[in-house]
């Protein structure tokens, strides 16, 4: 494989939280980086903050032919690294409820076009790209696709879906001979601005985000930054044996609650 100053890097939802977090750390390892987003304005911030050789990029991952216009816009070096970040939880920016008696196709279709349908073509444009040279994808998972979340069904069911994407890009790849390989990786609290929906904002913000890490063994939210190490080690060669499968940034929710007796 080229080395990284001869590959580009392709982030999608670079504009914010752990999109971000992604494109600035994978320019650090010497990746060009095209930082893509669905708000331009978005994409240019996290280049400018990724470094020079970065390259802001609109995207809307729902539209095939946004995907197909950004290929053709990459510069003349080959794709190494795609990072599938876009995502949504659908609160906040879509309206209706999420638990299985309320949610309404019109809520389930647009979170599943995000957040399915985004990383489906994005992993089939990325093979056509490295299926000669090489790469490694990564899509963004969540924990809500590992466990039932009972007011948040579309969402849940979306990232299970790209659980179950990556394990069968990564078989296709294997069985095609392709030297491409595909992982996930999966978030718990993460605190980015997704979580905005869920904490809120206000005074209350900071009572409701310790709530939250009271339940995590390791008493704290993630940042995104801890998240972008993990994409950045599945995305290099030092993972060269790693695909199909998902790396867990949880802080030990899937080990267990943590038993802490009192005194």
């Amino acid at each position: 494989m080229a080395p990284n100053r001869e590959r580009l890097a392709l982030v999608t939802g670079a504009g914010s939280g752990i999109g971000r977090a992604t494109a600035i750390r994978l320019a650090r390892d010497g990746l060009t980086v095209v930082a893509t987003d669905l708000r331009l304005e978005a994409a240019r911030d996290a280049a400018d903050a990724a470094g020079p050789s970065a390259l802001p990029l609109a995207l809307d991952v729902r539209d095939e032919a946004a995907w197909e216009r950004v290929l053709a816009a990459l510069p003349p070096l080959p794709l190494g690294v795609l990072v599938n970040a876009a995502g949504v939880t659908g609160f906040g920016t879509i309206p209706g409820g999420q638990d299985p008696e309320t949610l309404s196709l019109e809520t389930l279709r647009a979170v599943l076009a995000v957040n399915l349908e985004g990383v489906v073509l994005g992993c089939r444009h990325a093979l056509r790209a490295m299926r000669e040279s090489g790469g490694s994808i990564v899509n963004v998972a969540s924990r809500a696709g590992t466990i039932g979340v009972p007011g948040a069904v579309a969402y849940a069911a979306s990232k299970a879906a790209v659980l179950s994407v990556s394990r069968s890009v990564a078989l296709h790849c294997a069985a095609s001979g392709y030297p491409v390989r595909c992982n996930a990786v999966v978030p718990g609290a993460i605190d980015t601005p997704m979580w905005s929906a869920v904490l809120g904002e206000g005074p209350d913000r900071a009572e409701r985000a310790a709530r939250v890490a009271a339940d995590v063994p390791m008493g704290r939210m993630g940042t995104a930054e801890e998240v972008a190490e993990a994409i950045a080690w599945l995305a290099s060669d030092a993972a060269a044996y790693v695909t199909g499968t998902e790396l867990v940034l949880d802080g030990g929710m899937q080990a267990g609650p943590v038993f802490r007796p009192t005194r």
